[in-house]
């Protein structure tokens, strides 16, 4: 069963001591020697507490040092798993369009969805393939565009 994701869905916006923090300690894991093993081993240990000893997945280590990086640059983050399905409202904010015309784009098939009840829901993954393709098409687009400009030597 597909998650939905809530209209509340968390969204961390760092604030400007956050993003110090997270740029500091990006630059610290990116430097540590982690190679390709299955699992890291981290210490946890709040203020004034005993340090807890923790195994992650490599890869979800790689995950948080991305997000890091992003608050590092004062990116908002939000966390979304691919197989969630969004509102049209959520997909439209997502993509920067309208939701008229997101519903356009699941009305001509241009995007895959379906109806739960009287709404409609597309998941993520499928939003971020559509995506992906059609920033594919504006690059070719923009690429023949800027040929053409150079051939004419408008001074592009």
């Amino acid at each position: 069963m597909a998650a939905l994701i809530p209209h509340n869905f968390e969204t961390v916006a760092p604030s400007e001591a956050d993003a110090l923090l997270a740029r500091e300690s990006s630059r610290r894991l990116a430097t540590s020697k982690l190679g390709r093993k299955t699992s890291i081993r981290i210490q946890v240990q709040g203020d004034g507490e005993t340090a807890e000893t923790v195994d992650v997945p490599e890869s979800a280590l790689r995950l948080f040092l991305h997000l890091l990086t992003e608050m590092s640059q004062g990116n908002a983050v939000t966390l979304i798993p691919t197989h969630a399905e969004l509102t049209t409202q959520q997909a439209a904010d997502l993509l920067n369009v309208s939701r008229p015309y997101m519903v356009k784009l699941l009305d001509e098939g241009k995007l895959p969805g379906r109806t739960v009840g009287k709404y409609r829901r597309v998941r993520f993954d499928d939003l971020m393939a559509f995506k992906r393709k059609d920033d594919d098409a504006r690059a070719k687009v923009l690429d023949q565009l800027t040929a053409e400009a150079q051939e004419l030597g408008m001074g592009y």
